[in-house]
């Protein structure tokens, strides 16, 4: 197939979603933040609170690679590369999610969020991998320079409806890409992957704002279930998700870039918790904190708050070092390795 009948088929597939009205996709209890509104209040405390949000010394990281070299014994194993980029193997599969191997979250190469750590691995050292899963758009889950590296390798990608085209621009072969509505489904091999609503938004530049779909994921094998946010706040579809698709072995839920101004598109530590329990979670692993300044908290507030709080509601949740793979079947203790990071001041 011609990759513009492939564009074709995809933007008649975007016109007649459920989920877009005048070509823009809309959250289904229609909340709409308002960036531009936030922006003064937000900039205001910014130049005030001076809050300690980097990291003063490297971040303690493993090398995975000889890890990844033994099939895990559970049949389930993860790594946490940073930020939203974990790499799971499941039941003999390897799932690359939102891959972020770039030194910006940022269409600039001289401006923008930079990560505070080197990733763990470079895509070169990553092991063969069977599925790219993309959860949307936005520059700290789609990287341009990871995907052109990524396009090269023979795998297959699932995403959320329009992010193709990004793909497609930056080398990824189109026939590669199954793109999905929410609620709707994809079979490949000994694994199927369901895309579900998201509480969220999209957007890469001026004017494109929703014009792509944003997703969560249910990824089940025959013997493993797990859950990926993606970017989400808390809303009560979160539990029509868990009855009709859990209890799930593992959830891996952002808790970062938090705020309250913007508490109904991301999660943050308390209502990761209630969202695990909403899922019928049944071990919690944090993601989408400590690799980028996105929000005015300190760089540890996320994992440190969710470590009190699930203390205090004996939720069973994994805190791993970046690159350290971990079974979630074994036992395994939170760990507040954060603790020991030295912290500077910005602002």
């Amino acid at each position: 197939m011609s990759r513009s009948k492939h564009a074709g088929l995809r933007r008649e597939r975007m016109q007649s979603s459920p989920h877009a009205r005048g070509g823009r996709f809309r959250n289904l209890s229609q909340v709409e933040p308002d960036l531009k509104g936030l922006a003064p209040p937000i900039a205001a405390e910014f130049l005030l609170k001076g809050a300690q949000r980097a990291p003063q010394a490297a971040l303690p990281a493993h090398d995975p690679r000889g890890a990844w070299q033994r099939a895990p014994e559970s049949g389930l194993r993860v790594t946490w590369l940073g930020h939203s980029t974990l790499l799971l193997e499941i039941d003999g599969l390897r799932i690359l999610t939102d891959p972020v191997f770039g030194e910006r979250a940022s269409p600039l190469s001289f401006m923008g969020p930079k990560r505070f750590h080197a990733v763990p691995v470079q895509i070169a050292e990553l092991p063969p991998i069977d599925v790219l899963l993309l959860s949307h758009d936005h520059y700290d889950h789609l990287c341009r320079s990871s995907i052109q590296q990524l396009a090269q390798r023979p795998l297959q990608v699932v995403t959320a409806l329009g992010v193709a085209s990004h793909l497609e621009a930056y080398g990824m072969p189109p026939e590669r890409i199954h793109e999905l509505d929410w609620n709707e489904s994809v079979e490949l091999p000994h694994v199927r992957f369901t895309a579900t609503p998201a509480q969220h938004f999209s957007g890469r530049g001026m004017g494109d704002r929703n014009s792509t779909l944003w997703a969560s994921w249910v990824i089940e094998t025959e013997q493993h279930k797990l859950f990926f946010s993606g970017d989400t706040g808390l809303f009560p579809e979160l539990a029509d998700i868990g009855r009709r698709h859990g209890p799930f072995d593992l959830t891996l839920l952002e808790i970062g870039a938090y705020h309250p101004a913007w508490g109904s598109i991301h999660l943050g530590p308390e209502n990761a918790l209630l969202a695990h329990d909403m899922l019928q979670g049944r071990v919690l692993l944090p993601v989408h904190w400590g690799t980028f300044d996105l929000a005015l908290h300190t760089w540890e507030a996320p994992a440190e708050e969710l470590f009190r709080m699930a203390a205090e509601r004996s939720t069973h949740i994994i805190t791993p070092i970046l690159g350290q793979p971990l079974e979630p079947q074994h036992s395994h203790e939170p760990t507040p390795w954060w603790r020991d990071v030295p912290r500077k001041r910005r602002g």
